[in-house]
């Protein structure tokens, strides 16, 4: 099941949108429709994928008209073929040409960055690795993407700077080193009883993180020899992550046994749109 999207993350962004993509006033559609026109359309895919953001096309028509009915053909995290139909939308005919485009471009991104996960969660299937976001998102968009994520099949990381600890290789340099860096955090007040990741990038910092008791090791551009032996020097002392590099094809070797997690930036700054468009009828 795909994480629950706040309300306010659609709102906040569909209005975004709208705003900056009508501006003064649609001059094409206000000139050809009538106020009493109505129309009916169908959103229908245009290649095989996963799709997400359903509940994103519903609130661009509502911001637009509230006498537009969205009706849902799929549900977000169901997976389609080229040709079917996603969404049935009625109504006045203005709104629905107007806010064409913008619940096109939601739809078919997100369900690009669902299509992605859903691919790699497909070559890991199998084994205990799960596939994980970052926090390379698109600005002002993150719950909306990592949304997708989860409708894709895949697992959140930290949402932001605020709700998980993930010691870096500059707060390393900032410190002075990575045991510095974890005292500090331990006794950072607002860090207690939180659980600490460290991102190492080689086996010395690796070996510090473990004598520092690092709940999370992060395998930074690690080569398949030095995960296998980063998961035989940690034999279950902590959870490991591996990031950095990692595609379709590369993947399945770096999901080794004993690495827990695949942290993949390209879930959603890289994810190719699903094609898909809206046709009245």
């Amino acid at each position: 099941m795909p994480m629950r999207l706040p309300l306010k993350n659609i709102a906040a962004a569909v209005k975004t949108a709208l705003d900056e993509d009508i501006g003064s006033g649609d001059i094409t559609t206000c000139c050809i429709a009538r106020p009493a026109d109505q129309a009916a359309g169908v959103i229908r895919a245009q290649a095989p994928g996963v799709i997400a953001g359903i509940p994103v096309v519903k609130e661009v028509f509502c911001q637009l008209d509230r006498r537009v009915k969205v009706q849902a053909m799929k549900t977000d995290g169901r997976q389609v073929r080229r040709g079917d139909m996603l969404v049935r939308i009625t109504g006045p005919a203005a709104p629905i040409i107007i806010g064409e485009r913008t619940a096109l471009n939601f739809l078919g991104m997100l369900s690009g960055i669902a299509t992605i996960t859903a691919q790699y969660v497909k070559v890991l299937r199998g084994t205990k690795t799960r596939v994980f976001d970052t926090r390379k998102t698109p600005p002002g968009l993150r719950g909306l993407v990592k949304y997708a994520v989860s409708a894709g099949g895949g697992c959140n990381h930290r949402m932001g700077l605020y709700d998980a600890v993930l010691i870096k290789d500059n707060h390393i340099a900032l410190a002075g080193s990575l045991g510095e860096a974890i005292r500090r955090v331990r006794r950072g007040r607002s860090s207690r009883q939180r659980c600490i990741e460290v991102e190492a990038e080689d086996m010395t910092q690796v070996r510090t993180a473990l004598e520092s008791g690092a709940d999370i090791i992060l395998l930074d551009n690690f080569s398949p020899a030095r995960i296998r032996e980063a998961v035989k020097l940690i034999h279950g002392q902590a959870i490991i992550e591996v990031s950095g590099g990692l595609d379709l094809k590369t993947i399945k070797t770096a999901a080794l046994k004993g690495v827990d997690r695949v942290s993949i930036g390209a879930l959603t700054h890289s994810a190719p749109w699903l094609a898909m468009n809206l046709e009245l009828e």
